[in-house]
């Protein structure tokens, strides 16, 4: 039986199991290098690998940065130690983990990005969301709110809520969500970044702003729990559902909750699931260094495409919007149910 494992850096080496995953380790050891483990997506996202990985016949053992650059990139240095068949990284920060990256495919060990794009360095597979496309359709529901609320021309006010600036996802959501903004200058816009992706600090802009510019008309955070102190603070200004509009990304279990409760009127699913799949798919011919073709590829009924990108593969999957009546779809991640059946590897 294969062993999962949460493992710090300075702890790596010692740590025992934790819990099992049920895989054989026939084909060896994948480390999951996650940036974190506080919130639903990336627990999810380490449960995916477990049972995805291991249905094809890899163990994974997982560390957590705990937020953390400077141990992320320890735990990456320790990792190559242990000569995996291959890491899997989200990365805590897109540049300051390069070095570590280009260190372990000198060793010869296959690194695979997950979820926050990295293109400052080649990697041997990225699988991400479709990010720059989901600020496209997070945009797209804005404007039709904002049109449903005060009608033509399009106009309003808007709170953007970044998370971390250090991290690519949430910067390519701004990229795309301000290209579709732009196009409608009556609407004002109001962009401030949750540090570390803290919810207390989505809370503190959302109760800052709600005092300088009290018609807010819509607020949109970059993940569901950013949403949780922002929907407090509407609260605390005697605001109920709906009173100010909200939309955010990710497709978290809090964020389709919210849904249900009338807080957030769209959520744009970053697509779990389907990105581990993808991984999945191709780890084995990762794992010989075989070339992977490019195309068009059905991932858990998704349609995606891997392209050959100036830093490696690119497997890239697209979101897709949650509304109320879409929000018990059990293909969305955040209703927690993962796809079954048989992963087939890509031969």
């Amino acid at each position: 039986m294969g062993s999962v494992w949460i493992l710090t850096a300075l702890g790596m080496l010692l740590a025992g199991p934790v819990t099992e995953t049920g895989a054989d380790e026939a084909k060896g050891t994948v480390i999951y290098l996650a940036p974190t483990l506080f919130d639903e997506f990336q627990t999810e996202s380490m449960s995916a690998m477990q049972s995805m990985l291991g249905s094809v016949g890899y163990g994974v053992r997982t560390l957590d940065a705990q937020n953390r650059a400077d141990m992320q990139l320890n735990q990456l240095e320790n990792a190559i130690l242990l000569n995996p068949v291959a890491v899997i990284l989200a990365a805590v920060d897109f540049d300051s983990v390069v070095p570590g990256i280009e260190k372990a495919r000198s060793a010869g060990i296959p690194v695979i990005i997950y979820d926050r794009q990295i293109t400052s360095t080649r990697s041997d597979l990225s699988s991400v969301a479709g990010t720059v496309e989901i600020g496209r359709i997070a945009a797209a529901a804005v404007i039709e709110l904002l049109h449903g609320r005060h009608g033509t021309p399009t106009r309003g006010k808007v709170l953007q809520i970044l998370g971390d600036p250090g991290d690519s996802y949430t910067l390519e959501i701004q990229r795309g969500f301000e290209e579709v903004m732009k196009l409608h200058p009556q609407v004002a816009l109001v962009t401030k970044a949750a540090m570390q992706w803290e919810a207390t600090h989505a809370g503190d802009i959302a109760e800052d702003q709600l005092l300088v510019n009290p018609d807010i008309d819509l607020i949109f955070p970059h993940a569901g729990h950013l949403a949780i102190p922002v929907m407090a603070a509407l609260e605390a200004k005697g605001k109920g559902p709906g009173d100010v509009l909200m939309v955010t990304s990710g497709g978290s279990p809090v964020g389709l909750d919210l849904i249900r409760q009338g807080w957030i009127q769209v959520d744009v699913e970053q697509p779990l699931y389907a990105q581990v799949y993808g991984i999945a798919m191709f780890m084995d011919r990762i794992v010989a260094g075989d070339s992977l073709r490019t195309g068009a590829y059905d991932i858990t009924g998704l349609e995606s495409v891997l392209s050959n990108e100036r830093w490696g593969p690119n497997l890239k999957i697209p979101g897709r919007s949650v509304t109320e009546s879409s929000v018990d779809d059990t293909t969305f991640w955040g209703n927690l149910t993962p796809p079954k059946g048989p992963i087939k590897s890509i031969k």
